[in-house]
Order: C-alpha cells, then structure tokens, then sequence
C-alpha cells in the first residue's frame, strides 16, 4: 500500500491517486524496480483537494493540508488497510509520514528505513514523487529522481524477500 499526501488537481478532476504527474514519476520508478502498480494500493492519507486559485486563472494550486485534516481522515484510512491488509506500507512524504509515524518524523533523517507501526507491521517512509518534479533543474533534479527510484527498487527487494 502506497500512502501519499493528498489528491492533486488532475487527480481530484479523476477521482483517482496518482494520475498526474507525480502518478508518472511514480510509474516510472515502478517500472525501473519491476512493480505491478495493478498489484499495489494507492491511496491519500487526506481524502480531499486542498487548493487556492491563482488570480486571472482557473489554475488551482496545491495547498498542504493542515494536521487537523490529516486526523479527520484517519478514520478512512485505518479502514483501507484493515481491507487491504497490506505488509508493507509505503509513505510517500512528510505529510503521509507524519500521518503514520507520529509528527517528529522526519523523512529527510529517516527515509528508506523500515520502521513498526500500529498502522501496519511495517511503514516504509520515503520522499513524495512531487519532491523529484520540484527539485532544481538539471543535476539536483536527476539526483532526486535516483534517490527516489532508489527507495522504491529497496522496497521491491524487501516485498521479494517477504514473499519467498
């Protein structure tokens, strides 16, 4: 189970995680580490678009959901991985990491390690893809992109090995 932060605009106009350009890096790391995204869940650990509209345009911007919605929607989310069942939980950024794992986590210290949870056994946290599409330009970007695809083939290793 994939847990991100919030559904993006493409993917509130959807009603589906991940379709958007984030959805893409994510793809593409799940393509280069050999995962099925038809055999993973994805889902947001806040339900609902946070947005603000740039003046003179229809654009709605991303807005980062305050703690108070992160424990609204907590309800919902301990219900999908009570049916899920999943063995491992990935967090896909701060917000969704925080959510889990309690808000002195900090995915930049503690990112890629496997940590016990009452939500799940395990919860992997790593960065948001949205983090390698708002990265700088050129090396800093390709940096991230690798630290990113990095996390997501660790992870493929350990769901090998849980499942041999």
């Amino acid at each position: 189970m994939f847990v991100g932060e919030q559904p993006g605009d493409q993917e509130d106009r959807a009603g589906h995680p991940f379709v958007g350009p984030a959805g893409k890096v994510l793809d593409a790391a799940f393509a280069a580490a050999g995962i099925d995204r038809r055999k993973v869940y994805l889902t947001n650990i806040v339900k609902h678009f946070k947005f603000v509209r740039r003046e003179l345009t229809k654009r709605r911007l991303h807005k980062p959901p305050a703690l108070t919605e992160v424990r609204a929607c907590q309800p919902w989310l301990r219900e999908e991985i009570r049916l899920v069942k999943p063995e491992i939980v990935i967090a896909l950024g701060s917000t969704a990491a925080k959510g889990l794992l309690g808000s002195d986590f900090s995915v930049t210290r503690d990112r890629g390690k496997p940590f016990r949870s009452e939500w799940a056994g395990t919860v992997l946290p790593t960065v948001h893809p949205s983090s390698v599409l708002r990265a700088p330009t050129g090396a800093g970007r390709e940096r991230a992109r690798e630290e990113f695809f990095a996390d997501i083939r660790r992870l493929a290793v350990l769901l090998r090995s849980k499942a041999s």
